[in-house]
This record gives structure tokens, sequence and C-alpha cells, in this order.
């Protein structure tokens, strides 16, 4: 197998809910128009929406499962201070921030929010990666 990730679907209980916190909220854009599905074009990676109980069918899993995944998605900032506007952002659209910005053990600052659906997003400013012109995550050593 490859090392490389696609696509990350969230699954969500109001489609239309989910749509307007991303869209409206957070200003996203689009890709399809699919009433079934969302993505949104990530520079060559997709978040997708789909709602959760077609999404555990899919999988053929309970949809009922609940608490913390053991997953959380990351949006890397270029400064500690666009950390902050970022979780404000997501804070007047919806979201609940689970832990406020803080700097953190391994010397960068970040904090969370929760999205309507419950999904935690990390948003971090790391200090030792840099972020390219178009919002690519370049590692350093």
């Amino acid at each position: 197998m490859e090392q490389r990730l696609s696509v990350v679907t969230l699954g969500v209980g109001d489609l239309s809910r989910a749509r307007q916190f991303y869209e409206n909220g957070l200003g996203w854009q689009r890709a399809n128009a699919h009433e079934e599905v969302v993505f949104y074009d990530l520079n060559g990676f997709v978040l997708a929406l789909y709602p959760r109980a077609s999404l555990a069918a899919d999988a053929k899993i309970d949809p009922d499962g609940s608490g913390f995944s053991g997953i959380t998605l990351a949006f890397n900032a270029r400064s500690r201070e666009e950390v902050d506007v970022v979780l404000k952002e997501a804070e007047a659209a919806g979201a609940e921030v689970v832990k406020t910005a803080e700097e953190v053990f391994w010397g960068g600052y970040s904090g969370y929010f929760a999205d309507p659906d419950g999904h935690l997003w990390e948003v971090a400013h790391n200090p030792f990666w840099t972020i390219d012109a178009d919002g690519r995550v370049v590692l350093g050593e």
C-alpha cells in the first residue's frame, strides 16, 4: 500500500447542519453537487461529510458508537495568533472549544474544538513545520 491518505469521511447526524457549519461558519467551499454526500477539496486531500447511519451501514457496523473515537483532525496554523483566530471563528460558527489554546509539551501551541457532531479538531502552530503557500505542511527534520 502506498503511504498516503486520500479521504477522511465524517459521519454526521444532520448533513444540512454539518454543511452550514463548514460552509457558512468556517467559509469552506463545497467541491461537488451530490445531495447525499459533501466533499471539500483540501489541497488534493478530501474531507467528506456523509450521514452517520449511512456510513455505518456501508461499513456494516452499529451507528450508535459514542465517546472519544481515538481520532482527531488537525488544522496547522502559520502562527500562534492564527490558532487563536481559528478557534474563535470555529466557536462563532457553532463549534464548542473543548480546550483553549496553550503552549504544549512538544514546543508548539494548540487548542481543540468539537464540530456540531462532536468531531474533534486540533488547531495547532508547530514551530518545527512550515506551511507552504498552498497550505501544505512541510515536515521539519
